[in-house]
């Protein structure tokens, strides 16, 4: 007497991927960096960062104590936080967005 050979369950055709969370940069107020220097810091570190808005987000460091300067990846968030604080600028710890 032969046996059936033994079927394997089918696969679920779903697939749940889960992405990476986005990280945030945020950039502090503080009392010793100057808005030119701010400003010279986002459009040199912070990539595709415009001038115009390199000012609009210096004056809301400024003004409102805190800015987002830049979401993404954890990998590029910490490069760019990590040249941004050896610049000088004061700098929120790296948090998912």
């Amino acid at each position: 007497m032969a046996t059936a050979p033994t079927q394997a369950p089918e696969r679920s055709s779903q697939v749940t991927r889960k992405l990476y969370p986005n990280y945030k940069i945020i950039v502090l107020n503080d009392d010793f960096n100057t808005f030119q220097h701010v400003h010279d810091c986002l459009v040199k570190y912070i990539p595709e960062m415009t001038s115009d808005r390199a000012w609009e987000l210096t004056n809301q460091v400024h003004y409102e104590g805190q800015a987002i300067v830049w979401i993404g990846p954890q990998e590029q968030a910490e490069l760019y936080h990590q040249q941004l604080s050896r610049a000088g600028l004061t700098m929120a710890p790296l948090e998912a967005a």
